[in-house]
């Protein structure tokens, strides 16, 4: 991906991560101290950041199936408490190893 359009996504990322978890808490003036509400600002970022990583996923190879072998070996390891760039790494490996067999087995 061209860093002209990669860019642009990445800022748009970082900003509304940072926006959803400190505008709350600019806007308040006192203290939060309701346990629910600040879990909820804490895992916020996450889910915002999930929302908008996964679409990628799907769409980063030429295959929806490697794809998705890519996204469940980086879940079969993330289960399994393996470390982020293992998880990475089994995810990339499995996404590379399933694109390559599907073009064996097309041509």
């Amino acid at each position: 991906m061209p860093l002209g359009t990669y860019l642009p996504y990445l800022l748009i990322m970082a900003a509304v991560t940072y926006l959803v978890r400190a505008l709350p808490y600019v806007l308040m003036k006192k203290k939060i101290e309701n346990r629910f509400v600040k879990s909820f600002m804490a895992y916020l970022p996450y889910a915002v950041l999930a929302a908008m990583t996964f679409p990628a996923i799907l769409y980063a190879t030429s295959f929806l199936w490697s794809a998705l072998a890519g996204l469940a070996a980086a879940v079969i390891a993330a289960y399994f408490e393996r470390g982020l760039f293992t998880v990475a790494l089994s995810a990339c490996f499995a996404a590379l190893l399933a694109e390559v067999l599907i073009r064996y087995i097309i041509t």
